[in-house]
């Protein structure tokens, strides 16, 4: 079997990659940057944008199925520069599977995608899209999702997945932004911390994406469905972000700020960073405030159903993995 990867010189992407070519696929890689350690585990790199068509087509030459990983997460920045990779690269992944006869597309999406800024307390894919996103990535998402399964055909089918809160070892993205933070003394809870969330161990994530690809045909239940997928174990978030904080060798952090400022914050950056045209990240938005301050746990039946999913790295296991991962061995 021969997989692209869009997105593989990212932490899911490349967990992906590593994870197929483990069992003796061959992966073609699409990413921006160069990335040589994809190129020593056997994977073909191609380097390149997915808002180019010419580019997805040659990198999907001969493939049976594609990962479309890739996407441009964060807060910061206009409209357009999430619209173009995540919606245009979208659209432009599905035409290259349509145009080349690859019959499979998995789609990595995001629990954001339907969040309208209140709890999400054991949803399930029932949830509808809100009519007002507080993030062009969220929004962007969204659209970029349903047209991905909205283009289903007889020839070509589709499923999306969207696992919370990825972390694990080798992340590049959420704790070093958690140490940081931490370091500089300026990571708070918003609200009291207590606010159940959902996470995703790396390995369960990729575990997820594999069984998609094997259930997916044009007749399988996932076939046009999006499904959440976590480590079935929410957990309050001043626990969970204390567990990671612990895990990197560092002192728990026990400071707040209230919901309702934190938004008020957000919402006077947003519209500095905007004014000014500043495309760098604020370090507080509407978006965020919410998210940090509301429900995010999710009923994974119909994953565990369509698509045979069962979290095998529980909280406990990942969060002794990641420790021992950053040198930092945990006792039981």
């Amino acid at each position: 079997m021969k997989a692209l990867i869009t997105g593989a010189g990212g932490f899911l992407g490349g967990a992906i990659a590593k994870a197929l070519r483990e069992k003796a696929w061959q992966v073609n890689c699409l990413q921006r940057g160069d990335y040589p350690e994809l190129e020593s585990i056997g994977c073909k790199n191609f380097q390149g944008s997915i808002t180019n068509l010419d580019t997805v087509l040659n990198a999907a030459e001969g493939t049976d199925v594609v990962f479309h990983v890739a996407a441009k997460a964060g807060v910061g920045g206009n409209y357009q520069s999430y619209y173009q990779p995540n919606v245009v690269g979208t659209q432009n992944v599905v035409a290259a599977c349509k145009r080349l006869g690859i019959p499979k597309l998995i789609y990595t999406s995001s629990p954001s995608v339907v969040f309208d800024g209140h709890d999400e307390s054991g949803i399930n894919e029932s949830a509808p899209y809100p009519l007002y996103h507080l993030a062009h990535y969220s929004k962007t998402k969204a659209i970029a999702e349903q047209w991905a399964l909205n283009a289903i055909d007889k020839n070509f089918s589709c499923t999306a997945l969207r696992p919370h809160l990825i972390w694990g070892p080798g992340d590049q993205h959420l704790l070093p932004r958690i140490i940081d933070r931490v370091k500089a003394g300026r990571l708070k809870f918003v609200g009291d911390g207590q606010n159940k969330i959902d996470s995703t161990y790396i390995d369960n994530a990729v575990e997820a994406h594999l069984l998609a690809a094997d259930k997916l045909t044009p007749d399988a239940a996932c076939n046009g469905k999006a499904y959440f997928i976590s480590n079935d174990d929410a957990m309050a978030a001043k626990e969970l972000i204390n567990q990671l904080i612990k895990c990197a060798g560092l002192s728990p952090v026990d400071k707040h700020i209230s919901p309702k400022i934190a938004y008020v914050v957000g919402t006077l950056l947003e519209a500095i960073y905007g004014a000014l045209h500043v495309t760098s990240e604020p370090i507080m938005t509407r978006f965020v405030a919410k998210q940090l301050s509301t429900e995010h746990w999710f009923d994974l039946t119909a994953a565990k159903n369509d698509l045979g999913y069962q979290a095998s790295i529980s909280n406990e296991e990942g969060f002794k993995r990641l420790a021992a991962a950053l040198g930092n061995e945990q006792e039981n």
